[in-house]
């Protein structure tokens, strides 16, 4: 079966059952459909805007200046200035991984890719800024000390591991 007719069949079996489910009142299936249109509607509230950002960062910024900073010589320097932007981004894994293939796109190397959107995880300023509100700041500067050598160190790993012939700079369908 094709990948396109098994997607149409997914999509059609998912509208009967959130049809059915308000017919015979079934909670679960009326749940996963809020829970449904509560995600697409905050994924529009979100994406035009992070798409707009990463459309703008592909025509600002040259291609030299990311490889650079974040490029296959960039070593721990590389991977600070991730963190450091990872730190800036609002959004998301919804905005991390569109932005780390445009990264990637632009001759970033792949261990500081996976060093930003790991960091995008843990980082980010608002979110620190809440816990450190909630569970203190010396749990999150521990936190943060602690995950982001690991996040480092991994993603150094990963880099050296992954064939370089693997990784397409370019996604085709």
């Amino acid at each position: 079966m094709k990948k396109k007719n098994f997607t149409q069949y997914v999509i059609i079996f998912y509208a009967i059952f959130i049809i059915v489910s308000y017919i015979m009142p079934i909670e679960a299936g009326q749940d996963i459909a809020k829970n449904f249109y509560r995600f697409t509607f905050e994924m529009i509230k979100i994406l035009p805007f992070a798409f707009i950002l990463i459309g703008l960062l592909e025509v600002w910024i040259k291609q030299e200046t990311i490889e650079k900073y974040l490029g296959e010589s960039s070593g721990l320097l590389g991977h600070f200035w991730a963190i450091i932007l990872s730190s800036t981004t609002v959004g998301g894994a919804y905005v991390a991984f569109p932005l780390g293939h445009t990264l990637y796109k632009k001759g970033a190397k792949l261990g500081v890719v996976l060093t930003y959107i790991s960091a995008a995880a843990i980082t980010r300023i608002p979110m620190t800024i809440f816990e450190a509100s909630f569970l203190g700041v010396k749990f999150t500067l521990v936190r943060i000390f602690v995950s982001i050598p690991l996040i480092v160190i991994s993603s150094i790993i990963l880099d050296k591991l992954t064939d370089k012939n693997e990784v397409p700079k370019e996604i085709k369908e």
